[in-house]
Order: C-alpha cells, then structure tokens, then sequence
C-alpha cells in the first residue's frame, strides 16, 4: 500500500473510532495500533467515548489495549473509559490484557481506578479492582 494512502487510512481509523465505524478501515488495511500525526490511537478514542462496538474490532485486529495515546491530555484506554464510568468498555479492555494498575503519562499520572475513583463511578472501580491480580 502506498504511503500516502496508509496515512489517509490512519487518520480516518483514529477519526471514526470516535464516532462512527471502522471495520471497514480495518478491512482496508489500517493499523489498529498506529497513532495519527498527533499521537492519538483509535482504540483510546473509541474507548473515552465508549464505542463498544469499535474497542471490539480494535481489539479483535490486535490494538494493544496497554498503548498510550496522544501527548498528554488523552492516555490509556482503560483510563480513558474508567474515568467515563464506562463499564462494557472496561469489561472488555480487562479482559483483553489492559493492566488496572498501570499510569498514564509514561507512569507519572493516574491509574484507572484513580480516574474512576474521581468520577465516583464506584460500580467501574469495583470492576476495575476485580481484575487486579490475587496478592
């Protein structure tokens, strides 16, 4: 594929995973995990806006439901969702390997419980703590 065309993939995949669909992309040849030229990853917008549908599809195409995404005011997905109280999203970014206790912003910021935490989104939290690992 042609270079300009992966690009325009790209950046139509981040777009829509926000709002509108993207099997079709991902049909086409978009890269689940490869960020547009502001750093954002479609998996994270799909997940802070609760797109269930396209986390679904991401994560089924391989998106690492651990990449951090943007430059600083996005992050993880896990975050992104837990801070929305999205639960469906946080089911399925758990269960597809997003570690519960990681921090955004290279490891200084938040963690997912955190965000949830803040947000009073305590049924997310509860969720969220189920899927730490037994100590």
């Amino acid at each position: 594929m042609k270079r300009r065309r992966r690009k325009k993939l790209q950046r139509q995949l981040v777009e829509r995973a926000g709002w509108g669909e993207v099997h079709t992309l991902l049909r086409a040849g978009a890269e689940p995990d490869t960020p547009d030229r502001d750093g954002s990853t479609a998996l994270y917008r799909a997940s802070v806006s609760d797109r269930v549908e396209n986390v679904r599809a991401l994560l089924s195409a391989g998106a690492d439901p651990n990449l951090e995404s943007g430059t600083g005011d996005e992050g993880l997905p896990l975050c992104g969702a837990a801070c929305w109280g999205h639960r469906t999203t946080v089911a399925m970014l758990l269960d597809a390997g997003a570690d519960p206790e990681r921090r955004e912003d290279h490891g200084q910021g938040r963690t997912a419980i955190e965000w949830a935490e803040a947000g009073g989104y305590h049924d997310t939290v509860d969720r969220l703590r189920a899927g730490l690992p037994a100590r």
